[in-house]
Order: structure tokens, then sequence, then C-alpha cells
């Protein structure tokens, strides 16, 4: 199946680029140029921030204690604590609708929130089915109040809504052996890819079948994944920093150091990407992948990109560029 048209990562990079002209390209507040780009950006938390995404109201970070962070022109800023039940759950990833309306936040103890990035309001659909597991990751297709949303399980289980998180309309999924799912990502409406703690791959076409895809002989945790086609996905890895393509036909490997890789994110509109690991490590898409300079040695979880790129980490690391 091809990509949306235009994508969502193209739609968000648009939107990068009108607020960099509302706000300007100047770097906020507190921040630190480092050789490379990269700067060192104030956050008003300690707290470790486990995603990162663009909506049409710009970047939002979350993470433990259930904080949910806000880039403004003074700088990040505190939009919510305590997660969608106020119960202080870990928040371990993020999506947002197509129409970057919505942004959708999952973590511990079946926390599932939506935030209205226009009224700041926030619905909880926690507990789906009333299953209290911990959520690793979110991905989310459609329009604010209309998404498909497709929930990464700690225990395996893939949970699935096609009616916006509504309650009674959760079903669920387990595509491998049972093993932590780690991050889900969607290039179409239903179809996308995930990855386990088994080292598999698994893609589908219909939002609710899953087929094994890969990856023989890894020998390495899968802890990202960007969906760019039905056959074509990058997929990023821990203990020994392996970025592997799939062209449709075989797996490409490419081993970027040692550094563990959490996060990757690759445009397809012109193939150029990020990906994002331990002790501060960014390594650049462009002709191969090439380590840049960060002024961190923390581990960072997530990146984003846009009109101005963003990595959060460990210690409420937020690095921009």
């Amino acid at each position: 199946m091809s990509d949306r048209s235009p994508t969502r990562r193209n739609v968000l990079r648009g939107i990068g680029a009108s607020l960099t002209a509302a706000i300007g390209t100047t770097a906020l507040p507190g921040s630190a140029l480092a050789a490379g780009g990269w700067e060192s950006v104030e956050a008003p938390t300690g707290n470790t921030l486990h995603d990162v995404e663009y909506t049409d109201a710009g970047a939002y970070a979350v993470g433990g204690g259930g904080i949910v962070l806000e880039r403004a022109a003074e700088g990040w800023r505190k939009v919510l604590d305590g997660g969608p039940t106020g119960n202080g759950n870990n928040l371990y990833g993020a999506d947002v609708t197509d129409d970057g309306r919505a942004l959708w936040f999952v973590g511990s103890s079946g926390a599932i929130g939506e935030y209205d990035v226009s009224t700041g309001v926030v619905t909880d659909h926690s507990a789906p089915n009333d299953v209290t597991n911990n959520f690793n990751d979110v991905a989310v297709t459609g329009a604010a109040g209309e998404a498909n949303v497709y929930v990464a399980g700690d225990s395996g289980k893939l949970y699935y809504s096609f009616e916006n998180g509504a309650s009674q309309t959760w079903d669920y999924v387990t595509p491998g052996s049972g093993s932590a799912i780690n991050a889900v990502d969607f290039c179409d409406e239903r179809s996308g890819h995930i990855v386990d703690g088994n080292k598999s791959v698994f893609r589908t076409k219909d939002g609710s079948t899953w087929n094994k895809t890969g990856l023989a002989d890894a020998n390495v945790n899968f802890y990202g994944v960007d969906s760019d086609g039905f056959d074509d996905v990058r997929v990023s890895g821990g203990g020994g920093g392996m970025v592997f393509r799939w062209d449709g036909s075989e797996w490409t490997p490419t081993d970027t150091g040692d550094a563990g890789l959490r996060d990757i994110e690759v445009t397809d509109a012109d193939g150029a990407g990020l990906t994002v690991g331990g002790g501060g490590a960014v390594y650049e898409l462009a002709d191969g992948w090439t380590q840049r300079q960060t002024p961190t040695g923390a581990n960072l979880q997530a990146v984003v990109r846009g009109a101005t790129d963003v990595a959060v980490g460990a210690g409420g690391t937020v690095l921009e560029r």
C-alpha cells in the first residue's frame, strides 16, 4: 500500500516551517549551541522525556510522571502533569493525528490520553477493556475525533480502536511470541509496522492482521521503527547501533557504532533522517548514516524532524537543531 498523500510527516514538516516563520529561527531561551548545530535547551522538568511529536500547534514532548511539555516562543513549558488520569503514570509514547489537532500519548498502568492542542482539553481513554498493562508506544491515523488508534503493549499485544478509542471499541491481537511490542508506526490509514523484544518486525495492511517480515540473525533488540510504506521500513536497535532497512525484497543492515539506538525517523519525500540513542548519540542520514556532535552525554529516547529538529531524553534533556 502506498504512503499517505500527503504523508503525515510531510504535513508536519510544513507545520514546522509555518511555526518557524511565526516564532523565528533563533534558539529558544536557555540554549547552548554545539558544533554540528545541535543546541541544549532548558526544559521545566528533570524527568526522562520518552517521546516528541509535532502538532499544528508546535512540538510536544511526553515523559516521566505523566508530564506533557509544549514548545512555545518563550521556551518549553508544562501543559499537563500527572498524565490523563492525574495519577502520575509515566508516558512512554506519543503520536499526532493527520490533521495535527490531537496529540495521543500512552504509558504505564494502561494510561492512554488524547490532548486537543487548540483547547487544551484532555480525554482519558485509559485501561481499554480494563487492561492496565504498560503501553510503550502509540500510532494514530486519520483526523482528530475520527482516528484509528494503535497501542503497543508490554505484554506482546497490539491494542487497536477504529473509532477514536471510544469505550467498547477496542480489540487486540498478539502478532508474535508475546514479547513486548516496543514501537509502532503507520504509513497509511491501516498499513504499518511494529517491532518487538524478540528481534522481530511485523507489518499489516488492515490494522488488525499482522505478518512477520523479519529479521533473521539481527542479534540486537529493536526499539525504533519508521514506516514509510508497506515495503519501505527502517528499524533501529540497541546493543550495537544497528539500523536495518526493508525495501520489499531484502533487509540491508548498517552498523553506526556502539551506541544503542532508541528511535528513528526518515522523511520519505527527501530520504533524510535521524536516529538517536545512548550517550547523546545522534546520527543523520544524508549520504549514509553520519554521527553528529551534540552537547550532551544523556541517553536520548526520541527524535522528530521539522523546521526545527528536536531530540529528547534522560533527565529532561531537550536538543534542538
